[in-house]
């Protein structure tokens, strides 16, 4: 599995298998021993670790990693992250934007929010039909709806606006 870690914001390719791990390309030995939960011992190239996990976020898939009493922050990007930001479809990139677009070509099958609406992050706002599956459309952020776009039977294509909020 291939991983994109970002460790104080500077990023690294991680590549793990059941037999090996490798950073940016390297292979990497090391031993490491859980000692209690989130406590870790590490034995790398003849020098010694300890790890402790003070924090994490599993949304943001983030952690605060603290090393020999350094604290590091940790994201974590599998390829199905990666995937959706290639989309345009990621978190970040959706709360910096006021409109709902459309993430794929489709059928919209169901509205389900009207004009001048309050939503919460996380509220399901429309439900598009692409490929034969149902894709459930949810708020990014709390916010207002300004406009919805689109009516049940409205077909659309990749990136059309379908709401504007404000």
């Amino acid at each position: 599995m291939m991983y994109k870690v970002a460790v104080n914001g500077k990023e690294y390719q991680v590549a793990m298998d059941a037999t090996h791990t490798s950073l940016n390309g390297t292979d990497v030995d090391a031993d490491i021993i859980e000692i209690k939960n989130g406590r870790f011992h590490i034995i790398s190239n003849r020098r010694s670790f300890t790890a402790e996990v003070i924090s994490r976020n599993e949304e943001e898939k983030s952690f605060v990693i603290r090393v020999n009493n350094h604290d590091y922050h940790v994201v974590v990007k599998d390829k199905y992250d990666m995937l959706i930001k290639e989309l345009g479809m990621d978190v970040e990139e959706s709360k910096k934007v006021n409109d709902i677009k459309a993430p794929m070509p489709g059928m919209v099958l169901k509205v389900l929010v009207e004009n001048g609406q309050e939503i919460q992050k996380g509220d399901a706002i429309l439900i598009l039909e692409a490929m034969k599956m149902e894709n459930i459309l949810k708020a990014s952020t709390d916010g207002v709806v300004k406009k919805v776009h689109v009516i049940k039977g409205d077909k659309v294509e990749k990136n059309q606006v379908l709401i504007n909020m404000s």
